[in-house]
């Protein structure tokens, strides 16, 4: 199944170290971010787990829950989860999938249907492409998304950052420029017309050309 942006973010039913979770259940009515790691016990995932767990309630305050996913089992997640708090000084809080059959990897187009049914013996380098980052709204449909080398730690600041950005785009029909930064101005999405756009924003907007119309970040 290939995945892109504006697709059903496929519902699948797991065993994470919360308990089994219905996904699409699991997601309810608000956003979701599930980030993917290739192998426990791997030096630069540990970072990114611990680091994320430092900003669980940054994500919670948006309404966005985090779901870590590594093809190992649960068990192997709950030893590794000491190490993550050890070395990184945040404990794991959120939930995360164990996926010893590759089901999940498969079905998020990870890995490819011939990579086996079983984590069992398979190297990180086996499983190097199980680095995304799926950015999920509350219609289940895939927002971004963000695929990283095992050897490059991801910015989890910037998915916090595509995560407002995002936001921001489905509640005001407004997309983010360059660069920007939570606060900043924003800008009036084309399908919004002139007419629409004065409705939303009486004080007006400022438009260097007539299809770059900025406004303050709508609150």
């Amino acid at each position: 199944m290939t995945l892109r942006i504006n697709s059903e973010v496929p519902n699948f039913t797991a065993q994470t170290t919360h308990g089994e979770i219905s996904f699409h259940d699991w997601i309810g009515d608000g956003w979701a971010i599930l980030f993917s790691h290739p192998k426990d016990f791997t030096p630069v995932c540990t970072t990114e787990l611990g680091y994320m767990a430092g900003l669980a309630d940054d994500f919670a305050a948006r309404n966005c829950q985090i779901l870590g996913l590594s093809v190992d089992p649960v068990t192997n997640h709950e030893e590794w989860m000491k190490d993550i708090e050890e070395t990184q000084g945040n404990a794991v809080t959120y939930p995360l999938i164990g996926d010893p059959q590759l089901k999940i990897a498969k079905l998020f187009d990870m890995l490819p249907d011939d990579a086996g049914d079983s984590s069992a013996g398979r190297t990180p380098v086996d499983n190097a492409t199980v680095r995304s980052v799926f950015v999920i709204g509350p219609d289940k449909r895939i927002k971004a998304m963000l695929t990283y080398p095992m050897s490059t730690g991801r910015n989890f600041d910037e998915v916090l950052r595509l995560l407002d950005s995002c936001q921001l785009t489905a509640s005001h029909q407004v997309a983010t420029p360059v660069n920007w930064q939570h606060g900043e101005d924003v800008i009036i999405v084309p399908a919004v017309s002139d007419d629409e756009a004065k409705a939303k924003y009486p004080d007006g907007w400022r438009a260097p050309k007539p299809y770059l119309r900025y406004v303050p970040q709508p609150e």
